[in-house]
């Protein structure tokens, strides 16, 4: 039995409508990152509100709130870069 050698070269241009997907996934990454940005904001608030006030869960929430904020932007920075990497190791998998 032979086995057909299979390939798989990705390609926007291939698909119609592939200009308005990719137009579509930068638009949500925008709002992502605006959102971070917001929430990066509102965090080092709570936090300062949190450590002015004694308030240790504020401060812990806040904290967090930032921690998070830029855990969240740093993927969206790589999240290309991370999907790029992952499907070239898969494909020298023999």
């Amino acid at each position: 039995m032979l086995v057909a050698g299979v390939t798989l070269t990705p390609s926007t241009a291939d698909l119609p409508g592939s200009s308005v997907l990719q137009s579509l996934v930068n638009g949500i990454a925008s709002w992502a990152l605006i959102g971070a940005l917001a929430s990066l904001l509102l965090g080092a608030a709570m936090w300062a509100v949190g450590n002015h006030t004694q308030n240790m869960q504020t401060s812990s929430m806040g904290r967090r709130a930032v921690i998070t904020a830029l855990v969240a932007a740093i993927l969206l920075g790589a999240a290309p870069a991370l999907i790029n990497f992952f499907f070239a190791s898969g494909a020298k998998v023999h």
